[in-house]
């Protein structure tokens, strides 16, 4: 297969506001291979609490498909575009993928942050449901380590303490390093 418009890869499409969940099922019918990371959210009501599923990205689904498929996914209703970068339909790393899925199957609450990260150190997960899983830490805190998704241009923050990561390259100019950060809610 040389034609590259063939070759199948991550993608993310903008979607409208509060459609994430049911563009998901229209480009489930549609039979594209897509991901919605839904973060499991507790909330509490005046007269209970209850585990709910929110959308982690809000107005973004991911999808597995070739170049040539891109028209067929824009005229779904609630998409409105592919995501782009350089003008062009921004390609999202199968790793990332990866680590949204893993991270969401074993952290609820996940929260996330958009983030520009200039140097950082890279680091290796020894420990528990993400071993061996490599990141960028941005932060680290006594209870928490962020991964950043740099394709993304995202932060995912979950509890990893200290002990199960280890360090595989300290960034030579590590105290130098500048983090911007917006929170999303």
């Amino acid at each position: 297969m040389d034609d590259m418009s063939s070759e199948k890869k991550w993608y993310a499409v903008y979607t409208r506001p509060r459609w994430e969940k049911k563009v998901a099922g229209l480009l489930t019918r549609k039979k594209v291979e897509n991901f919605c990371p839904l973060n499991k959210v507790a909330k509490q009501w005046a007269d209970r609490k209850k585990t709910i599923e929110e959308p982690l990205f809000t107005c973004y689904v991911f999808v597995y498909t070739t170049e040539s498929e891109h028209l067929l996914i824009r005229q779904t209703d609630g998409i409105l575009n592919f995501v782009h970068w350089v003008g062009k339909p921004a390609i999202i790393r199968t790793e990332e993928i990866e680590v949204i899925k893993s991270f969401l199957e074993q952290h609820n609450n996940v929260k996330l942050e958009r983030v520009h990260v200039n140097i950082a150190d890279k680091i290796r997960i020894t420990d528990g449901p993400l071993m061996n899983r490599e990141g960028d830490i941005v932060e680290v805190n006594n209870k928490s380590v962020k991964v950043v998704l740099p394709s993304l241009g995202y932060a995912m923050i979950a509890e990893v303490a200290r002990t199960r990561i280890e360090l595989i390259n300290v960034s030579k100019d590590a105290f130098s390093k500048t983090l911007y950060e917006t929170k999303f809610s």
